[in-house]
């Protein structure tokens, strides 16, 4: 289950999204060798002023994973999913991202995420994301984009074919 976070009121939930943000992606920053990740330097100021919507679990240690979304009219854009490096392959990651789609509804959502992150890429394409494109966004720094369309109901698609139904 997640609940809203709201970093925006509680310095203690900031010093928390900023302590698990560094713990998550630290280890990215390990696969994709490089520590250029802007969150990784974040402070509870700047999470804070990225005006994000935030999302989190718990577990009885406290908090083990978060998302943080911005939208937009038509849009989802999945900024940050950050899972706690003493709770991966528990299923928190997916969790977190079926929410952000539930939240979406019709909307496509967007993410980024370290081109050689292939945890991550691995994650987002068995949900059904698609690549739509690489992309050196710092010298060195490359990123793959991914794109969730949602279903849509049985009518024609776009190629003017129907789908194949029941």
């Amino acid at each position: 289950m997640s609940d809203l976070l709201r970093p925006d009121r509680s310095a203690a939930v900031a010093a928390e999204l900023v302590a698990l943000q560094r713990a998550a992606y630290a280890v990215e920053a390990e696969l994709i060798g490089s520590t250029a990740i802007p969150p990784l330097h974040d402070t509870a100021g700047s999470l804070v002023g990225a005006g994000l919507t935030w999302f989190g679990t718990r577990d009885g240690d406290g908090l083990v994973g978060a998302v943080a979304i911005s939208v937009e009219p038509g849009l989802v854009d999945l900024e940050r999913l950050v899972v706690a490096p003493r709770a991966f392959r528990r299923g928190i990651g997916a969790a977190l991202v079926r929410h952000v789609l539930g939240f979406a509804g019709a909307r496509p959502v967007v993410v980024s995420t370290g081109r050689a992150n292939v945890p991550a890429r691995a994650l987002y394409e068995r949900l059904g994301f698609v690549r739509t494109a690489d992309e050196e966004v710092r010298p060195g720094l490359w990123v793959t984009r991914y794109r969730h369309r949602p279903a849509t109901p049985a009518g024609p698609a776009r190629d003017g074919r129907r789908p194949a139904g029941p």
